[in-house]
């Protein structure tokens, strides 16, 4: 229970609404209900540049009426479709706006932000102020549910955000791929490479490259030989690979910020980065203890690569051990549980898949890098997007 121990309020009093619970729309089963917050929101929310006026009841029926018209079938922006569809009413609510009104899908995400830490808050107060009492057990049991009702509202609202990305580039998410196996065979077309490939700078975009290609090699060795253009993988493996470019992408975003910040630090104040003096420090260990201990005989031995501390490559093998496993972990439980969701959700939703039951998946090389392409978008969209949640919504530590 130290995980549900009362944290520090996230939204300030000025951001808490002021009516907590709206009752259920006969129109909108698309979302399963709204609060009065979210009411309140699109009818004061900026549309076309101008601020909708509260007291105008034709202006708010027409914007309610197309809010609740939204379905999740009926996409207007195929961008917009995903293999995992939210299971909560806050999720559904942020799919149907992205659908039908995704210049105030930002804003919506974050007053869902707002609304579930405030609720989070006051039932951690409530267990706080009983403790001791009578009622302490039933409020501590309503915490625990009310932790595990935010955190499931989370992941779908950290989801759905994750969705916006792709839709921002206009790159359509892949949906299930039972929908594009035919024969088991999978052809994605077309392959939206370069789209996918714009988000990366020039230096990750390389390692991504590689990456791309040591997977396609390592699938065409020990994958069964059909001919060089095809290959075929088991779908469990297949799993695999995707989750691991997802944690790929994850690291690669994590390490680059922490590679630029701390350049910035190098040409403020004139310190070596840090990763560039403990690859200069284990160079000189291994020297000495490779002759001896020697001065002499180690001042003339020449390691055999040079870390460039201003290059990325460069950079990430100077960690030590621990600071790879630093950057390479997922900060929340929340991003661990999106990564897997997602992952089974793309490949067909069965968690208790085995080598008993795994099909192959015959497919070319465009295909599989599309879909590790991606994979490494969205771990990329995970770190951006895990980071702006936490800032509103304290995550869960992973």
């Amino acid at each position: 229970m130290a995980g549900l121990r009362p944290r520090a309020a996230v939204a300030s009093n000025c951001l808490r609404p002021a009516i907590r619970r709206g009752a259920r729309h006969a129109s909108g089963a698309a979302f399963g209900y709204y609060t009065c917050w979210q009411l309140q929101f699109l009818v004061n929310i900026k549309t076309q540049g101008n601020i909708l006026n509260w007291r105008s009841i034709s202006a708010t029926k027409k914007l309610w009426s197309t809010v609740a018209s939204a379905k999740p079938d009926d996409s207007k922006f195929e961008s917009v479709d995903a293999p995992l569809e939210p299971q909560t009413c806050e999720g559904s609510f942020l799919c149907g706006l992205l659908k039908n009104l995704p210049h105030i899908f930002l804003a919506a995400a974050a007053k869902q932000l707002q609304e579930l830490s405030y609720q989070r808050e006051e039932s951690l107060k409530r267990w706080e102020h009983s403790i001791g009492s009578k009622e302490d057990c039933l409020h501590r049991r309503i915490a625990e549910l009310k932790e595990h009702e935010c955190q499931r509202a989370i992941e779908d609202v950290m989801y759905m955000l994750i969705v916006y990305k792709f839709f921002k580039i206009e790159v359509p998410m892949v949906p299930n791929l039972s929908k594009l196996i035919s024969n088991r065979r999978l052809q994605l077309w077309p392959p939206r490479e370069t789209d996918l490939e714009s988000i990366h700078g020039p230096e990750v975009l390389e390692l991504i490259r590689e990456h791309l290609t040591s997977i396609i090699r390592w699938v065409h060795r020990n994958g069964p030989k059909i001919n060089r253009s095809t290959l075929r993988i088991k779908r469990l493996q297949f799993v695999r690979i995707y989750s691991a470019s997802i944690m790929y992408g994850y690291f690669l975003k994590s390490v680059s910020i922490r590679h630029r910040l701390e350049l910035t630090l190098t040409r403020s104040e004139g310190v070596p980065p840090i990763q560039f003096l403990n690859a200069q420090l284990t160079n000189k260990q291994e020297q000495e203890g490779a002759i001896g201990g020697s001065s002499e005989a180690s001042s003339s031995l020449r390691p055999s690569s040079v870390v460039n501390p201003h290059d990325l490559r460069g950079y990430i093998m100077g960690f030590d051990p621990k600071t790879l496993q630093l950057c390479a972990k997922l900060r929340s439980s929340e991003a661990s549980n999106l990564i897997e969701r997602h992952s089974w959700a793309l490949f067909g939703g069965d968690m208790e898949l085995s080598q008993e039951n795994d099909e192959a998946v015959i497919l070319d090389p465009s295909s599989l890098k599309r879909l590790l392409l991606e994979a490494i978008a969205f771990g990329s969209f995970l770190w951006d997007v895990e980071d702006y949640v936490d800032e509103i919504f304290k995550l869960s530590d992973s």
